[in-house]
């Protein structure tokens, strides 16, 4: 353990562990904010994903009228103007976007899990047990998902978001404090 963390990074870490645990506490806090209300995380989302878009798209645009002489300028100008109406699309209607997103969402869960299946089964793996649990958990994901489509399309996102910023706050933490005993443990 103390080899795998006494490595490259490890002063900076070790500078900066307080900043490292309330970064994550803070996270954890925000994560529980969002899936408390996990609706208006969705929505937030998906505003927020709207303007990347018109962002993108417009960055697209600019590059394929800086390049004009360039063979690819009309590829540049379509996939820019493609992103911005797609974005525009997402702030126009974030629900319905939402909505969208959650259905392939839930379609991915889905096929995800029937390859991870196939795959457990007809490949000799280690851990075997756990790819059929993985494959099993996202079938279940999917379909839970599905059933309740459209109305999960209002909150999986937002539900998906918090959780993911509870685990990344729950690692910062665990850094921090690793980070803290190993080198209270390490003679000076």
């Amino acid at each position: 353990m103390i080899e795998q963390i006494t490595g490259t990074g490890i002063e900076e870490v070790r500078k900066h562990s307080t900043w490292f645990l309330v970064m994550g506490v803070a996270l954890i806090v925000i994560g529980c904010i969002a899936i408390g209300s996990a609706v208006v995380a969705t929505i937030i989302s998906m505003l927020f994903l709207g303007w990347l878009l018109i962002i993108g798209g417009l960055f697209q645009i600019i590059h394929g009228f800086a390049r004009r002489r360039w063979s690819g300028f009309f590829i540049n100008l379509l996939e820019g103007v493609l992103y911005a109406v797609a974005g525009f699309i997402v702030l126009v209607n974030p629900g319905l976007a939402a909505i969208t997103l959650t259905l392939l969402i839930a379609m991915l869960f889905l096929a995800s899990g029937v390859f991870r299946l196939a795959i457990a089964f007809s490949t000799p793996l280690h851990h075997r047990g756990w790819h059929i649990f993985n494959g099993a958990l996202s079938i279940v994901l999917g379909l839970s998902i599905w059933a309740s489509w459209p109305l999960s399309g209002l909150w999986v996102i937002g539900l998906f978001v918090g959780i993911d910023m509870i685990f990344d706050g729950w690692t910062e933490v665990m850094l921090a404090l690793a980070v803290r005993r190993v080198l209270e443990a390490v003679p000076a």
